[in-house]
């Protein structure tokens, strides 16, 4: 079941911008907070993924289709200050 976990956490970090955003300023608690919803990681598997290139994330992210992507309006300026 946790490979299952890993491709999950892998996909969100890919197409989830808010989550992405919080994984690179905090991997280790981005990933506990993911094991107490119920992803279940090998204590391997969450060393792997906390280890994962910060950048190699970043430009996968970028690659895929903007349509696949979950905007995190939280870290976006609203240019009328609103």
């Amino acid at each position: 079941m946790s490979h299952r976990s890993v491709e999950m956490i892998i996909g969100r970090l890919a197409t989830d911008e808010g989550l992405r955003r919080r994984f690179l300023e905090d991997p280790a608690g981005v990933l506990d907070e993911l094991s107490g919803q119920g992803c279940e990681l090998s204590p391997v598997e969450i060393r792997a993924l906390a280890a994962l290139d910060q950048a190699a994330i970043t430009a996968f992210a970028k690659a895929l289709d903007r349509r696949l992507q979950k905007v995190d309006f939280s870290s976006h300026q609203n240019p009328r200050g609103d």
